[in-house]
């Protein structure tokens, strides 16, 4: 049976026309809850940090961590899972734009409807005032318009190129939308045939390919066509024949594949320099010291040894930072203005006790050392601190989080 994924926009009316479809056609429906705990099981990440690639916002330390790309490749496995498992399914949401656009028998829907009919539905349904209302739709607008460019490199996620059928669901109707879907899957164009079979299978080894080399720490472009796989690297490679020679010797045993090629993109940002996720070395540091240039500096030099590092210059942006971001381990300084380091220190240890702070001051006493340690800082330094000890204490610091994972 042919497969139907639906995606659409907040305050279109969606919930209501997936169920009549559900009750219509008996598929079973696969919200973006069930992808999301698949992918997390498969992955060992959490369940939160998995959900977290739908968002618009992305990490700080992404470009380090590679966070994203690894939630995005176990979650395109959990969905090739499903669909090599199961017919008779209908995903709903974010996860409805995972699967490989060249599976035929996949029918690829779009629910959206004009703001004037989002704002009517979002004060009817949920009683909510109209600038409230905006708000909620241009955050979530953005969010699915990130995560379209993402997957599809397209920036119109309401985009007609994209889907088999959009419906305008405030104009059409609830009723005759969910018929018009329906409708479609007698349509031969979404029928299952051998060769859109094939395709599931060539989606499920590019899923695979792609979460065995971001386990690798390496993030690149996956075609499978058949036993051959492609590898586009879509970045400014400093010695890219090692690169390919590497990337081979990792897919090359993977089971079903029997051909591996690497190729440049054509797009690629000769400004962005491809960066390998060493596991070894932490790629989630927060800096906090008011004094900027110093901060800035030891920055760099971190990054110079491929520490991946975000800065801030007072304690309450680092509260900040740490709830909506969640740094690994954190360099804090003691003496700032407003929140003090030993505050900081204090909510971060009790809001967050897996953050591994290393107290980092040119002003401490002997008291404030203790009192730090007791609070459970992981390490206590003086400015000027010799780099080469600092890196060692990082990486100690970050062998303890990886640990406690």
């Amino acid at each position: 049976m042919s497969v139907i994924t639906i995606f659409n926009g907040l305050f279109s009316e969606a919930g209501v026309v997936v169920k009549r479809v559900v009750d219509a056609t008996g598929y079973r429906l696969v919200p973006d809850q069930e992808i999301v705990a698949e992918a997390a099981k498969l992955s060992g990440m959490s369940e939160d940090k998995i959900a977290r690639a739908f968002q618009a916002k992305t990490s700080v330390f992404n470009t380090f961590s590679h966070e994203k790309e690894r939630a995005v490749a176990w979650l395109r496995l959990a969905m090739a899972n499903k669909l090599l498992d199961s017919d008779k399914l209908l995903f709903s949401g974010f996860a409805s734009q995972l699967p490989s656009p060249n599976i035929d028998h996949v029918l690829k829907v779009c629910l959206i409807s004009e703001m004037k009919n989002r704002l009517a539905i979002a004060e009817r349904s949920e009683g909510y005032a109209e600038k409230h209302a905006i708000k909620l739709i241009h955050k979530d607008d953005e969010d699915r318009a990130a995560w379209v460019e993402t997957l599809r490199g397209e920036k119109d996620p309401w985009s007609a190129k994209l889907y088999d059928l959009v419906v305008p669901v405030g104009a059409t109707g609830v009723e005759r939308s969910a018929d018009l879907i329906v409708e479609q899957l007698s349509n031969e164009a979404v029928q299952v045939t051998d060769a859109s079979k094939a395709k599931v299978c060539d989606f499920s080894l590019a899923a695979k390919v792609e979460t065995v080399l971001a386990a690798e720490g390496h993030n690149v472009a996956v075609h499978v066509n058949g036993n051959e796989v492609t590898l586009t690297i879509n970045k400014h490679v400093l010695m890219l024949e090692r690169l390919e020679r590497e990337l081979a010797d990792i897919v090359g045993p993977i089971e079903g594949v029997e051909k591996v090629n690497t190729v440049v993109g054509e797009g690629f940002h000769q400004t962005d320099i491809y960066r390998k996720m060493d596991f070894d070395v932490p790629s989630k540091v927060l800096l906090v010291d008011d004094e900027r240039e110093f901060v800035q500096t030891l920055s760099e030099r971190l990054m110079m040894r491929d520490m991946g590092s975000a800065v801030v210059y007072d304690g309450e942006s680092a509260l900040n930072l740490v709830k909506d971001d969640e740094p690994e381990v954190m360099i804090l300084d003691l003496k700032m203005p407003g929140i003090d380091g030993i505050e900081v220190l204090r909510r971060v240890k009790s809001e967050h006790p897996e953050v591994q702070v290393i107290i980092l001051t040119g002003h401490g006493s002997e008291k404030d050392r203790e009192v730090c340690m007791e609070l459970g800082a992981f390490a206590y330094l003086h400015k000027p601190v010799d780099i080469e000890v600092l890196s060692e204490t990082l990486k100690a610091a970050n062998e303890k989080v990886q640990a406690g994972k």
